[in-house]
């Protein structure tokens, strides 16, 4: 009994200090500033959703690095070793003559050095770039949120995009380079890009774009970035694995182990050999040969989703960050089914930096790699104007749900903050061009926070405060599972659906664009199509009517009609019923009895 009163009375204590703090912060010179009390928050609860919103998206530390390393970089053939003449010696012994006389010596190798078996200079350089990419996502993400939580005010997270990441290094630049852009050019293409962003926020014209997207399609667009979470979190590779691919039917169950996962890439064979084929790209290991619903990963990640669904039930505050880490701790320990680190050469390199906890790198190749002498070719114009598009379609969606979600839009369609908000959003793809990443974006993950309370800047600055931990702490982070971060993806997909109820799913002309925003955006992986199918529909189902408005606009009122003889009796009481029976009808042939005497 003495225990338990001990341990009531420091709860007693614990609550009235966190009280203490709340009021003396809201009262302070920031909490005016960040409008604590305005806006029905408090210190705590902003740390707690920042904190929340961190964990979710911490995942793009390593994966975004990834992405980026496989362009290759600033790594070229320049930074392969010289090889033998003679494919079959060692360099070591590459002298002399080879057993049937041929004379040994060192050569450079060409463009095939960077490709199976790679190198092992270039694979050093990637190994380097893949280092400077997670320092240059770090930085990038705590100079954006920094930004939109100090200016916006809103509890909005910044980091490169996912989706934009994944377009410059396999389509624009190629894998390891083999695309039609240097990655430095391409670099120089995401800052003009960022610099005409810039301009156009400035300017006002990003708000202006953001309320030309019809209301039907913004409602819609929070409900089927909410499926698209939910579809990242299902998927094998980055999240808890249930959804796999299907030769027939593109998607199908999956949950199958790593030793019986493949990866799929079109080849075609050249000079006897097997090559991918031009353009394309290999997969991750998204195929099931077998053991579907036997990983233990999934079922790890399924108890981390209970935990975090039964928190939610039981309204407990904080439940994706139990969730997160959770599924983290267990998966941190090794010779276990459920393990981050297997027993294989990656696994191992991976617990090595795992093992560093603090390790501090400095960007060596990536930064100011910019290159602008390619712009005479029309592909770099084409990849800019892309890049253009998709951020503006991309960031007015998610910035427009993000706020809608939080509460903070009014009957106008705007909410308080949009013009910095929009700002610091381009300022954030400067910076990140300047640093080697890829366009940086408002982040979906930003509706973790919202949901756990996050209402002000104050969430986006612990989400920055996190980030700057993260340059000495990366070892750590960047080992958060995908099957740790899917859960909290799937459970906030589920909130964010309750915007359909404001759809008015009885006019046509509103549903079937909304719809097809919600069901473009998960099946294509990406928001900016979702917002181009939904507006292109909204604009198709209303060309009749505008058409019409047109030609009365062009053609005038029309004139009175001439007046006619006056009717018999007979013809009156004709045309007296006639209209009784018009008034009783909806306009789609059913009557409706009004219960006159």
């Amino acid at each position: 009994m003495a225990i338990k009163g001990s341990v009531a009375k420091m709860g007693v204590q614990w609550d009235s200090w966190v009280d203490r703090l709340n009021a003396r912060v809201a009262k302070s010179a920031v909490g005016k500033y960040f409008k604590l009390d305005a806006r029905g928050s408090c210190f705590t609860r902003e740390v707690r959703a920042g904190t929340a919103t961190f964990l979710t998206m911490a995942y793009i530390l390593a994966v975004n690095a990834s992405i980026l390393t496989d362009s290759g970089g600033p790594c070229s053939v320049s930074d392969c070793t010289a090889i033998c003449n003679v494919g079959s010696v060692d360099v070591s012994r590459c002298s002399g003559l080879s057993s049937n006389g041929t004379a040994l010596r060192l050569v450079q190798p060409g463009e095939e050095c960077k490709f199976t078996p790679v190198n092992p200079g270039y694979t050093a350089c990637l190994d380097r770039t893949r280092k400077d990419l997670i320092v240059a996502t770090v930085a990038s993400s705590l100079i954006g949120c920094f930004v939109m939580g100090t200016f916006a005010n809103l509890p909005l997270a910044l980091a490169p995009g996912m989706g934009t990441n994944a377009y410059f290094a396999y389509t624009v630049v190629g894998f390891h380079g083999s695309g039609s852009i240097p990655y430095k050019s391409a670099l120089a293409a995401v800052f003009i890009e960022g610099i005409l962003f810039l301009l156009i926020a400035a300017l006002g014209l990003r708000t202006r774009l953001a309320k030309l997207v019809p209301k039907p399609v913004r409602i819609s667009s929070s409900a089927g970035i909410g499926l698209f979470l939910a579809f990242i979190g299902l998927q094998n590779n980055q999240g808890i694995g249930l959804v796999g691919y299907s030769s027939s039917t593109l998607v199908t169950l999956g949950a199958c182990p790593d030793k019986y996962r493949a990866t799929l890439a079109p080849v075609e064979t050249v000079n006897g050999t097997l090559q991918l084929m031009a353009g394309a790209t290999a997969s991750g290991d998204i195929f099931c040969l077998k053991g579907r619903m036997e990983s233990p990963t999934f079922w790890l990640g399924i108890v981390g989703f209970v935990i975090i669904g039964y928190c939610l039930v039981k309204n407990v505050k904080g439940a994706m960050i139990y969730g997160i880490v959770f599924v983290t701790g267990v998966s941190w320990f090794r010779n276990t089914k459920v393990t981050y680190f297997p027993d294989t050469d990656t696994g191992n390199q991976s617990y090595q930096y795992f093992k560093k906890v603090v390790d501090v790198h400095t960007i060596k190749g990536t930064a100011g790699a910019l290159s602008f002498k390619d712009f005479h070719r029309g592909q770099l114009w084409e990849a800019l104007v892309t890049f253009l598009y998709v951020d503006i379609l991309d960031t007015t969606g998610t910035l427009y749900s993000m706020a809608k979600f939080g509460g903070f839009v009014d009957a106008k369609g705007d909410f308080e903050g949009q013009y910095f908000a929009f700002m610091s959003d381009a300022f954030a793809i400067v910076i990140g061009s300047l640093l080697g990443t890829s366009p940086v974006t408002t982040f979906i993950e930003s509706s973790t926070g919202i949901r756990e309370g996050g209402r002000t800047g104050l969430t986006a600055l612990t989400v920055s405060f996190y980030f700057l931990l993260s340059f000495f702490f990366t070892p750590l982070l960047a080992s958060i599972p995908a099957w740790a971060i899917g859960p909290p993806l799937i459970l906030v997909g589920v909130l964010m659906m309750k915007a359909v109820t404001e759809i008015n799913w009885e006019d046509m002309r509103e549903a079937i664009p909304a719809f097809i925003t919600m069901i473009v955006m998960p099946l294509t992986y990406s928001i900016a199509y979702g917002l181009i199918g939904g507006i292109g529909t909204y604009i198709v189902l209303h060309l009749w009517d505008w058409g019409g408005d047109a030609y009365v606009a062009l053609t005038g009122p029309k004139k009175p009609a001439a007046t006619e003889p006056a009717l018999s009796s007979t013809a009156d009481v004709e045309m007296n019923g006639s209209n009784l029976i018009n008034n009783n009808n909806d306009g789609r042939g059913h009557s409706h009895n009004n219960n006159h005497p």
